[in-house]
Parts: structure tokens; C-alpha cells; sequence
């Protein structure tokens, strides 16, 4: 254990009750033996655990958050010198091992006096009563008993979570257990079930825990609208099914941003650097990151396909229209999970915009500066998001297809929107060349959508350096008035 941990449990063992002992169990007596930091304390107490989480939030200025009032459980949050310590306090229900047993996991099922922690030998003090220090060493998530699912649902989607966070597998028997019990998941809060589900995708290998997920028949029960794209077949051009696209999408998108993806010619025609790797660990929403978003908009991004999927007379597949129902049918699944309105507005932004730069220009074309400002103005705050989300699309879609030359050919092409977008910016941060007031009054406008539709072309060329002085703008507003004029004869 960390210095830091060992003064925390110093200054809060003074605070419990002497007798009964307090323990520590669960992930942090796990986190411990594994060596691995955590600042997430789970303590048993042989008291009213309510009313002493009250007292602990006083006496370490920490704030109380009731977690269970009738099982007797309470949280404290802690802030001190930029690290949060979360101290959950639950009352013992019968003796250690009965309280034990009604744990999840082996791996979660052993506790240690708290007193016995603050010496060197405490790991000869854990209870272990159902293998679970065997479990750690051979890297194993196994239930504790065979009702454990039945307890409470939200288990089989942490089983997922652990194996993805530890680097863990899941025993067999436990997987056996997970697919009897799926249906339990039915009864968990969609806001616990968001959760877990988020953690799963910003865990490193979230494609592999996503497969697993659907081998474990849960991740449909996450979001049914997957199903069916398994087996909807694709153009000649898609290596996977939708279902099978959808998930390998994940994998590209981490691949891309973890900068791992294979082979190595992939990422060296892919835009990178410090300030992009930045953008990606910025915390958005839910306490995730853009690139934990950005795996869930992979996941759904082509969810409306199957809805969408026509034949034509000489057997070519088309999905039209599919990106922007996808964008709708997002909104419900992410609204049903329960995140939050910017949340849910940035995933399907770019799910709707996903196909945009494919489209901005033909064959070996660059897309064109006005191109390039409309897609940014439209897309907001997650466009170079999507820009990576339609480099995974084609990696996933192409698949062990990909090709080298093509890949170069596309990835250019991805490029160039994103440096033309982002030298952009800078014209965007210079003051306008006109206002509303200035064009009602040289031109005699009365106010309303005629003069927004003239400063917003107005803006747009001043961006793109069509126009770079006042006489210009009033000349191209002067043309685009008289323009209009002719066509309304």
C-alpha cells in the first residue's frame, strides 16, 4: 500500500468503533493484494454504519451520501489535496463468513481486520474463506455462489467490468451462470446499468469485453436495436455483417487513439499529436472521456442500417438515410440509459455526421474550403471527433481487405478537412467584417431571417478568405441581395 492509503486508514481507524473490529473487504483488500492503488475503501461495521458515516463526514470534512438505508450502507467523499477518497460504510449482517458469502466474486469475498493494515504483516490476516487470493494469482472472476446473478442483476454486467478493468477471464462456470441469469439484468436501474456499461467501453480491449458481452447474451440486453443487424449482409466493400461492423468499429477507434492498432502503416496515415491525444482525455460527460464517447458512438453509429437496408433491381444494397436515423434511433437508446442531454446530443451529433467526409468530395478531390467550414459548422464541438469515428468506419469496414495505397488515398483526404478545419478557426476568432446593423442600415433591410442568412455567408467567406475587407462583404451581400431579387420576378 501507498504511503498516502496507509495515512488515510491512520487517521480514520481512530474514528470507528473499537469493538466489534472493523474490517475492510472487497475491491479494496483485492486492489491490495494485486499492488494496485485505490482510493475506494469498503468497511463493515458491527454498528448503526449510518449514523457513524455521518460522524465520519464531520470529523474529516468529507460529504455523506446515503447509499441504502435499509441495508445500512452510506458513502464519504473525501477531497484532499487533489484525490477523492470514496469510504463506503455498511452494517454486518450476521457473522464475517455469512457476510461474506453474500458477496459477488471470490476475488471480492475476503476482508482484513482494518487495525491489522497498518502493519507489514497484514496480508496473514485476510479471511479468504472461498478461494479467492487463488483466483487473483491465476487471474479468474468466479462467482461466489450460484445465486449471486439472481441477488442482484447488475452482477453479470460487473463481472464484464472486472475482467475488462483486472485483465481477468471469466470461469466457465460463471459464464454459465451469467447466461442462465441474464434476464435479471432486466430488473437493474438503467443508471446503474449506464455505469457499468461506460466503464466496460473505456477499458482497454473494449472490443473483446464487447464481444464478450454478446457471447454472454448481455449486450443486447444493453441495447436491443444491435440485434438486428446480426447476419444483415453488406456491399462487397463491408468485410462484417452490421452487428460485426458495429462492434469492430469499437476496436478501430481505440486501436486509432491508444495508437496500437496493426499494422503500423495504418497510424503512420493518421493525424496525431499531444494536442490531440489531449482532446481525447478530456472528461465530457458521465466522468468519461471524448474517447470512451467516441467508442459508444462507434457501437451505434450504423444501428440504423437494418431499418434502412434496400435491394435494388440488380442487387446492389443500399442503406439510405441510415446515418441520420441512426442519429434518432441513438437519442432513444442513450435517453433509455439515462445520460445526460449534452451526452446524448454529442453521440448522435456524430452519428449523423459520420458519413460527411466521405461525401465532401469526389474520387481523388479535396474537399473545398467552404466544404470543409460547412461540415465544421454543422458537426460543433465533435467535429474532429467524427472525423476519427469515419476513419474507424473504413478500417472496421474494409477490414483484413484494407489495402495500403487506398488507405493513403483516403486518409489524405480525412487530413486535409481536418488542417483546412482547423486553420479555420483562426478567422473565426477575428471580430466580423459586418453586423446585422451595418448591413439593415447600408442596404435598408428590415430586420429578420434575410439579414442571419446574409452574415452567415458574409462569415462563411471571410473564413474561407473569399472576402477579406468590409467593401468586399458588402459587395457579395450586395450580389446575393440582387441575386435574390431576380429570382423572386
Amino acid at each position: 500500500m501507498t504511503p498516502r492509503v496507509v495515512a488515510f486508514l491512520q487517521r480514520l481507524l481512530p474514528l470507528l468503533p473499537a469493538e466489534p473490529e472493523p474490517y475492510m473487504v472487497g475491491g479494496f483488500v483485492r486492489d491490495a493484494l494485486l499492488g494496485r492503488a485505490t482510493h475506494d475503501l469498503d468497511i463493515t461495521v458491527g454498528a448503526d454504519a449510518v449514523a457513524i458515516a455521518r460522524r465520519l463526514a464531520d470529523a474529516l470534512g468529507g460529504a455523506f451520501v446515503l447509499l441504502d438505508e435499509p441495508r445500512q450502507i452510506a458513502r464519504v467523499v473525501v477531497q484532499e489535496d487533489g484525490e477523492t477518497w470514496l469510504v463506503d460504510v455498511a452494517s454486518l449482517h450476521g457473522d464475517r463468513m455469512a457476510d461474506l458469502a453474500r458477496r459477488d466474486f471470490t476475488v471480492d469475498a475476503m476482508s482484513v481486520p482494518l487495525s491489522a493494515l497498518l502493519t507489514e504483516e497484514w496480508q496473514e490476516h485476510v479471511l479468504d474463506p472461498f478461494g479467492g487470493r487463488s483466483d487473483l494469482e491465476s487471474g479468474m472472476i468466479r462467482a461466489a455462489s450460484p445465486a449471486v446473478f439472481q441477488e442482484d442483476g447488475l452482477r453479470l454486467l460487473r463481472a464484464v467490468r472486472l475482467a475488462a478493468s483486472l485483465g481477468f477471464d471469466i470461469e466457465a462456470g460463471t459464464r454459465d451462470l451469467i447466461r442462465r441469469d441474464a434476464g435479471a439484468l432486466a430488473g437493474v436501474s438503467a443508471e446503474r446499468v449506464r455505469d457499468e456499461f461506460l466503464d466496460i467501453l473505456a477499458s482497454g480491449q473494449a472490443m473483446r469485453h464487447v464481444y464478450l458481452l454478446d457471447d454472454l447474451t448481455l449486450l443486447c440486453r444493453v441495447v436491443p436495436e444491435l440485434e438486428e443487424g446480426r447476419g444483415v449482409t453488406q456491399p462487397k466493400e463491408h468485410y462484417w455483417d452490421v452487428l460485426h461492423h458495429n462492434i469492430e468499429t469499437v476496436g478501430v477507434v481505440e486501436g486509432l487513439l491508444e495508437r496500437t492498432w496493426e499494422p503500423e502503416w495504418v497510424l503512420e496515415a493518421v493525424p496525431w499529436d499531444d494536442a490531440l491525444a489531449a482532446r481525447f482525455e478530456e472528461v465530457v460527460g458521465e466522468g468519461h472521456t471524448r474517447g470512451t464517447f467516441l467508442k459508444l458512438a462507434g457501437l451505434l453509429h450504423d444501428i440504423a442500417k437494418p431499418a434502412t437496408r434496400t435491394v435494388d433491381e440488380e442487387g446492389r444494397i443500399r442503406f439510405k438515410g441510415h446515418q441520420s436515423q441512426g442519429a434518432t434511433t441513438g437519442q432513444a437508446v442513450l435517453g433509455r440509459l439515462r445520460l445526460s442531454r449534452k451526452s446524448i446530443d454529442m453521440i448522435a451529433a456524430q452519428i449523423e455526421h459520420h458519413l460527411r467526409p466521405a461525401q465532401m468530395s469526389q474520387e481523388a478531390e479535396l474537399a473545398t474550403p467552404r466544404a470543409v467550414y460547412r461540415y465544421f459548422r454543422s458537426a460543433g464541438d465533435v467535429a474532429i471527433d467524427t472525423l476519427y469515428l469515419n476513419l474507424a468506419d473504413y478500417l472496421a469496414a474494409r477490414g483484413p481487405l484494407l489495402e495500403r495505397e487506398e488507405w493513403a488515398a483516403y486518409t489524405a483526404k480525412v487530413r486535409h478537412i481536418m488542417v483546412t478545419g482547423l486553420a479555420q478557426e483562426q478567422p473565426l476568432k477575428t471580430p466580423p467584417l459586418l453586423d446585422g446593423h451595418a448591413l439593415m442600415g447600408y442596404f435598408h433591410l428590415a430586420p429578420g431571417p434575410r439579414v442571419g442568412r446574409l452574415l452567415e455567408a458574409v462569415r462563411e467567406a471571410q473564413t474561407t478568405g473569399e472576402v477579406a475587407t468590409r467593401e468586399q462583404a458588402l459587395a457579395l451581400a450586395q450580389e446575393m441581395l440582387s441575386t435574390e431579387k431576380g429570382e423572386s420576378v
